[in-house]
């Protein structure tokens, strides 16, 4: 049996250490090595052993989140994964994190309906896997599925496979992007290498609700495109980029020669809310051939099928590489499917799309 990933749990909650502690031990592939209520507590635990994953959060007694993280990965660098409450006026802390080296972010758990925590118990547990996965200089790891209580949905939970007679092609491009554990600097570099008036861009990155929002923000400022968080009805127009929110399934659509997207709610498809492939699918159903298809860093394959269907559409698809992903699961998974026309490390693919939309 292989070795499971131990996991130190970070928290001032009681409430939320327990919780935590109880989904982490739910999945098979994962242990509880510890808990601490604060950062002093938590060295003294890693002095007796080390974690392969840390979850922590932000606001703590003695030494908040971040002046711990910062110090961590300064000295002993492990994969760490942010636990945040949801709240809007935490979430550019939070995002900073990402920024000092934590791998992902993570919702609280909290009580809900028995959908609500089977949900939260998915996103934890793979959030803590894909870190695992990232420290391990991208070790294989056991597929996580089989235990799950609610099977593993495909992008047919919200819109039927594309047809065989996608959208005539026209003269504009529409670019789709997917990126998951590593993704949120991922996508600062490749937005960073567009020009103000880029191809008109829809991207999944998965991240709980409200930080999508912050996110979106944070590019914007940094970036010459337009950049804001997608809400139901807005219009895919050259210069702009739309990132899906949080807790919510984005889709491609047309109406006559205008691009929108449609923003609404579903259930997890590939364990994702948003899901790549519900973009991706969508874009293959319309815009076909007018569509150019990207698949960042991310552990899993959501994405690769529905990448799958738009090369089968006719449009151009391109992976990140093994070398500049910090988990090579996402990319790796559509290219075994043979759905990616090119492969190239992350600082290329700017450049890639914007010889795709020509």
């Amino acid at each position: 049996m292989a070795r499971r990933v131990q996991v130190l749990i970070v928290d001032d909650s009681a409430v939320v250490r327990e919780t935590l502690a109880a989904i982490v031990s739910s999945d098979p592939e994962l242990e509880v090595l510890a808990t601490a209520s604060d950062p002093y507590v938590a060295a003294e635990r890693m002095r007796e052993r080390a974690p392969d994953v840390i979850t922590l959060d932000i606001e703590m007694p003695w030494m908040d989140g971040l002046t711990f993280l910062q110090k961590l990965m300064a000295q002993h660098p492990i994969p760490v994964v942010i636990c945040s409450s949801l709240a809007a006026e935490g979430c550019e802390t939070t995002l900073r994190a990402l920024e000092y080296g934590a791998v992902d972010i993570i919702q609280k758990p909290k009580l809900g309906t028995k959908r609500f925590l089977e949900e939260s118990r998915i996103r934890i547990c793979d959030a803590v896997k894909g870190a695992a996965r990232a420290r391990a200089g991208r070790r294989r790891m056991p597929e996580a599925a089989a235990h799950l209580a609610q099977p593993k949905l495909t992008a047919d939970a919200i819109l039927p496979k594309p047809r065989s007679d996608a959208m005539l092609e026209t003269t504009e491009r529409v670019v789709t992007v997917g990126a998951s554990t590593g993704g949120t600097e991922a996508l600062r570099v490749f937005l960073e290498a567009l020009p103000a008036d880029c191809p008109a861009t829809v991207i999944v990155q998965h991240m709980p609700e409200l930080f999508t929002a912050a996110f979106a923000r944070r590019l914007d400022a940094l970036c010459a495109p337009s950049v804001k968080e997608a809400v139901d009805g807005d219009t895919v127009l050259r210069g702009r980029v739309l990132i899906a929110p949080g807790n919510k399934h984005t889709l491609l659509k047309r109406s006559g020669a205008r691009y929108h997207v449609e923003v609404r709610d579903g259930p997890l498809v590939s364990r994702h809310r948003p899901s790549v492939d519900v973009l991706f699918r969508s874009a293959a159903r319309y815009a076909g051939r007018n569509a150019v298809g990207v698949l960042m860093t991310g552990m899993g394959d959501d994405g690769a099928h529905g990448m799958a269907e738009l090369h089968a559409a006719g449009a151009q698809t391109i992976a990140q590489d093994e070398a500049t992903s910090v988990v090579f699961g996402m990319p790796k998974e559509a290219i075994k499917l043979g759905a990616v026309d090119h492969v190239l490390p992350l600082e290329r693919i700017a450049a890639a799309v914007l010889r795709c939309c020509g």
